[in-house]
């Protein structure tokens, strides 16, 4: 009798935990737009990239690289680095971030069962953890982008790679800064026409509820200078740090996104499922934010692209906090071979999968 209590009690305990599910019900998206969970226990979920295969590579904060078939299976590529969060999937090998190492895992799509050990491509970056994690993408020249942030909230260091977009080639040789003034970008992608970097840029913060906006930026050269820590958004002036300031002049975002939403992943929008007022737009991740009196971000925001202009900033998907608490915060958005968007969530340790069905 007693085994029975036991086993009861245990099956009662499973079916509830099993039942347990993300409030997904929650979560406002524009009509016949739907959501779905796509994968849990994926721990800290950050950067995504997929493969030409369809697998999903998921970097993270606690020091796992994750993949998903599109079966869903999951493997676990690599743990115990120092916050993989960014990766990307170049000619069959995994590249990943590791604050001041990138190293890659080559074919790796072939190897998930048994993942190869890591191969060092550069560990010349910066060590300092703070604002220390890193996205980071190939781009149409076929460099490997990788952003150094400031090791602080405002502050001017002598190792001038902090505050920058960096490029290397894929094999981590000829390191050299492409963009300047950049706090903390923790997301960029490419124009899909002009083939053009564009970037989101997390403002300083203690200004201020309101203040500075977080930004939208596009980079159409190298050798440009976004502002920090002189300028903030178009025209907020560093109380600190305005009078040091070295350029005459700086290149301002293309939109001032709401300040402290905690702006990382983006994405242009190249898929043809969704309806053609998206295609060519730009879907962000929100994290939300940390030091506000009330919360803002914890939700997915659309920009609209129109010759090469940012146009119309909206509320895409919301709904990861009610009541001032928080259940969900996106991390990154990528585009999935079949049009869908999936968003990662450092916090609910998940991946989800927004789609369009009339």
């Amino acid at each position: 009798m007693k085994r029975l209590q036991i086993l009861l009690i245990f099956l009662f305990t499973l079916a509830a935990f099993s039942s347990y599910a993300l409030p997904l019900d929650k979560i406002k998206l524009p009509p016949n737009f739907h959501i779905e969970l796509f994968a849990k226990g994926i721990e800290t979920a950050r950067g995504m990239a997929f493969s030409d295969n369809g697998t999903l590579f998921v970097g993270s904060k606690n020091g796992k690289v994750y993949a998903i078939t599109s079966h869903k299976k999951q493997y676990i590529i690599a743990q115990n680095l120092e916050m993989p969060v960014g990766l990307d999937f170049f000619n069959k090998d995994l590249l990943v971030s590791a604050v001041s190492r990138v190293i890659k895992f080559e074919d790796i799509e072939d190897r998930l069962e048994n993942p190869p050990k890591s191969i060092i491509l550069n560990d010349t970056l910066p060590k300092e953890r703070h604002h220390g994690w890193k996205f980071i993408k190939v781009g149409p020249d076929k460099k490997l982008y990788v952003p150094v942030g400031a090791p602080c909230n405002v502050c001017l260091r002598k190792d001038k790679r902090f505050a920058t977009i960096m490029r290397m080639n894929i094999d981590g040789s000829n390191p050299e800064i492409f963009a300047e003034g950049v706090r903390n970008t923790v997301g960029f992608d490419w124009h899909p026409e002009t083939q053009e970097l564009w970037f989101t840029d997390n403002g300083r913060d203690w200004m201020g509820d309101d203040f500075p906006p977080d930004e939208l930026n596009r980079a159409p050269a190298r050798g440009l200078h976004f502002g920090f820590p002189f300028l903030h958004g178009k025209n907020i002036k560093d109380p600190d740090f305005w009078s040091k300031r070295q350029h005459s002049s700086f290149i301002l975002p293309e939109y001032e996104l709401p300040a402290h939403v905690a702006a990382l992943g983006m994405r242009f929008y190249t898929g043809s499922m969704f309806p053609p007022q998206y295609r060519g737009g730009i879907f962000i991740a929100e994290h939300g934010s940390w030091n506000r009196s009330k919360k803002t971000g914890y939700r997915i925001s659309f920009v609209e692209v129109k010759e090469n202009k940012a146009l119309n900033y909206k509320i895409f998907a919301s709904g990861w906090v009610e009541n001032e608490k928080s259940w969900g915060r996106p991390a990154d958005v990528e585009i999935g071979p079949d049009g869908s968007l999936y968003v990662s969530d450092d916090k609910a340790n998940s991946i989800y999968r927004i789609f369009y069905d009339e």
